[in-house]
């Protein structure tokens, strides 16, 4: 029974951090972030929020530590939209999950011309 509780205060806690990163002013935050995932403990103590930046490693590097230091804020605002009586500690993780998809997608998109090319001279 519990696990439905954490698998929605996971999924509530995503989308209320989304909506909560674009408020934020610090510089450090990229414009591109998204999170990939919230991870809440089962006792609902910690939540680990993994994120990624579409400008590449160093700027998700760089938001993490901007996002560290918003968590106070960050756990309130979440605390007090959700209605939360003990709201979660937030650990925020680097995640390049979202660099090496689109990584992957550039390489299966260099291979399409190269046969296509193949394709055509084998029809002359």
């Amino acid at each position: 029974m519990a696990s439905y509780k954490v698998g929605r205060l996971s999924e509530d806690m995503k989308r209320e951090l989304s909506a909560l990163l674009r408020e934020l002013k610090d510089p450090r935050i990229s414009q591109m972030l998204s999170i990939v995932r919230c991870e809440v403990s089962s006792d609902c103590s910690h939540c680990k929020v993994h994120v990624s930046a579409l400008e590449g490693e160093e700027a998700t590097l760089e938001s993490v530590k901007g996002l560290k230091s918003a968590s106070g804020f960050l756990r309130r605002e979440i605390g007090n939209r959700l209605r939360l009586r003990k709201c979660p500690e937030l650990h925020f993780i680097a995640d390049s999950s979202i660099a090496y998809s689109a990584r992957i997608n550039q390489m299966l998109s260099d291979l399409v011309p190269e046969q296509t090319e193949e394709e055509n001279s084998q029809e002359d």
